[in-house]
């Protein structure tokens, strides 16, 4: 039976991975999702208080990287919360209007369009702002992945 339970965290913990590229998935829910249910299937005693407390701070950090990364990169490039806005609503929606690559291309128009929209910017100033926010959401990704293995080495030491 330990190799169902097993599987079905480390399944959760995978689909966290899977979240770093899929926007819509909350991955920080997966992966306390993978602690609640071995403490459920095997035990609690290894996960006290100072292993949610650290995990806690792992999560305000995820959260943190995820947003400072959007705004560094897009500001970094010239662009404003408009730009922000508009790269966050591109990575929301770019994946249901171009499957595969409307994870990078959407925050890039997004953001562009923002800047052209709202902005007046140039089309050049546009197009750079736009490759910012792609700069951001990699940063992003990169950031989030090494917190989340972080946190599931924590989990593997203490269990």
């Amino acid at each position: 039976m330990d190799y169902i339970y097993w599987s079905i965290i480390i399944i959760l913990f995978v689909i966290a991975f899977a979240g770093l590229f899929v926007p819509i998935i909350p991955s920080v829910l997966f992966i306390i999702g993978g602690f609640l249910l071995y403490g459920v299937f095997f035990s609690f005693e290894g996960l006290n208080w100072l292993f949610w407390a650290v995990q806690g701070m792992f999560v305000v950090l995820l959260f943190g990287a995820d947003y400072a990364a959007n705004i560094i990169g897009v500001k970094k490039y010239g662009g404003s919360k408009a730009g922000v806005w508009g790269s966050t609503i591109g990575l929301l929606a770019g994946p249901f209007v171009i499957p595969v690559l409307g994870i990078l291309i959407g925050p890039f128009i997004g953001a562009a369009l923002a800047e052209l929209l709202v902005h007046r910017k140039n089309l050049l100033d546009a197009v750079k702002i736009g490759f910012g926010s792609v700069v951001g959401f990699i940063s992003s990704i990169v950031t989030k992945g090494v917190i989340q293995a972080i946190m599931l080495v924590y989990f593997y030491i203490l269990i």
